[in-house]
């Protein structure tokens, strides 16, 4: 592997090619803390998402690029097997199929990779790939009952919006590429990101036919469409004593060009940027191989018209339109918090837990049965096994509990309702290649 590799200069672009390929293998799901991972990794997806003052793996560069001073050379690759079952029940005479079903497309695959190297004592650099599922379901061709609204002239007159099968996708991936230094015993990293959307709606022709939308040729049915961008994220890591450290990390908005295809659908004629996110945390070595987490992050999805303006529809011809109708959707703090116990040279056993706000208010269920992003708790746990000098096999598990959040229904008889809701179930295993023992530090600095 080392002779691949090659020089360093060689390094970067070999990989960042592989892994380029890679982020297209996985499939698209939903997400979970609103439509982001809420880690990246086996050792993130096993403590919670928790880890932005604690880095020890290649893939910490996608929570705090400063930890890349603490990894060494270490070549890490891994894959989530990600299973939401989303569900949506309507009561009541109203537009949307009435009745309770599931969304199809249950099983996704999410891979990532990451490598990250030295340059000399003080400073490291790295690269790493990883993803947002981003926002799927798949409703079937369902008959619709007789409490059903009659379907306009012009559709199927079947599935959840008139108009067959339903639903939307949406896959996300990051290439970052990042840059540390040390200075006494605080840590800086830099990260720009290059970002890549992908996008396809189904079954919402009806909404064109009833004139809701400003393009109707561009709201359903067209295929998948791709987005391109980018934003950077920065941080930094200081340790307060010899066991207790402190971790700060942000990521620009990703300003990306817009979904030609969707300009119908989309506010701003098809504009969906990813919205910027902050995460502090702390990290306490209650013993010498116990490591205690804590973390906060806030994700600013109110910032993003498309994401956040309101899914009401408030006359003719407005979606697509400039402050044309989005998701509802409002920013969202999550508290993380994770344990990790170095039990034994060759083990490590981890647990975590995150909560967070639910993005989507009563107002919005009808346009979010197509993004049912409504779950709030994830309770982790995993493993780690050195299996020999160089090479560790991690494993992690996440259970979501099913949340629901309920609404009327715009286009239905007074006290008709939707109920959205979703579970999930995350697996994740991974492998890592310690090349090398990571640098040593000078005596007199605070360290991991």
């Amino acid at each position: 592997m080392t002779r691949w590799l090659g020089s360093t200069a060689n390094k970067a672009a070999k990989i960042a090619a592989c892994l380029t390929v890679v982020s297209f293998a996985g499939g698209a799901a939903q997400a979970t803390e609103g439509y982001f991972q809420y880690g990246y990794g086996a050792r993130q997806g096993a403590l919670g998402g928790a880890g932005v003052a604690d880095s020890r793996d290649a893939m910490s560069l996608s929570l705090n690029p400063a930890g890349l001073v603490d990894v060494g050379r270490q070549f890490q690759v891994g894959a989530s097997l990600f299973a939401p079952f989303r569900s949506y029940d309507a009561t009541g005479a109203g537009f949307v199929a009435r009745g309770s079903h599931d969304s199809n497309s249950n099983y996704f695959v999410v891979p990532n990779l990451a490598y990250s190297s030295p340059i000399d004592m003080n400073s490291a650099w790295g690269v790493a790939l990883f993803g947002n599922g981003g926002m799927n379901t798949n409703w079937p061709d369902m008959k619709r009952s007789a409490t059903s609204s009659p379907c306009p002239p012009g559709t199927s007159g079947t599935g959840v919006f008139c108009d067959g099968k339903a639903g939307v996708d949406l896959m996300q991936a990051f290439l970052a590429f990042g840059y540390a230094h040390r200075i006494g015993n605080m840590s800086f990293g830099v990260s720009p990101v290059l970002a890549i959307q992908r996008f396809k709606a189904n079954g919402l022709a009806a909404f064109g036919i009833m004139g809701v939308s400003s393009d109707a040729a561009h709201l359903s049915d067209n295929g998948y469409d791709y987005s391109y961008g980018g934003g950077v994220r920065v941080g930094g890591q200081w340790s307060l004593a010899p066991n207790f450290r402190v971790g700060v990390s942000g990521q620009t908005p990703m300003w990306m060009t817009k979904f030609d295809r969707y300009s119908g659908l989309f506010a701003n004629g098809g504009s969906f940027d990813i919205p910027a996110n902050v995460t502090a945390g702390v990290a306490w070595d209650a013993m010498p191989n116990l490591t205690l987490m804590a973390d906060y992050k806030h994700i600013f999805y109110g910032s993003i018209p498309s994401i956040a303006n309101s899914s009401a529809i408030t006359g003719p011809g407005v979606l697509g339109t400039s402050g044309g109708p989005g998701f509802g959707w409002h920013d969202i703090d999550i508290v993380k918090l994770g344990v990790e116990w170095r039990a034994t040279p060759v083990w490590t056993l981890r647990a975590g837990y995150a909560h967070n706000t639910n993005p989507i208010k009563s107002t919005d269920v009808m346009f979010n049965i197509l993004a049912p992003g409504v779950v709030t708790d994830h309770i982790t746990a995993g493993f780690a096994y050195k299996y020999s000098p160089n090479s560790t096999i991690e494993f992690a598990a996440a259970y979501v509990p099913s949340q629901h959040v309920s609404g009327p229904d715009p286009f239905g008889a007074p006290g008709s309702t939707i109920d959205i809701g979703m579970h999930q179930y995350q697996f994740t295993v991974g492998w890592t290649y310690q090349f090398d023992a990571p640098a040593p530090v000078p005596a007199r600095l605070i360290t991991k």
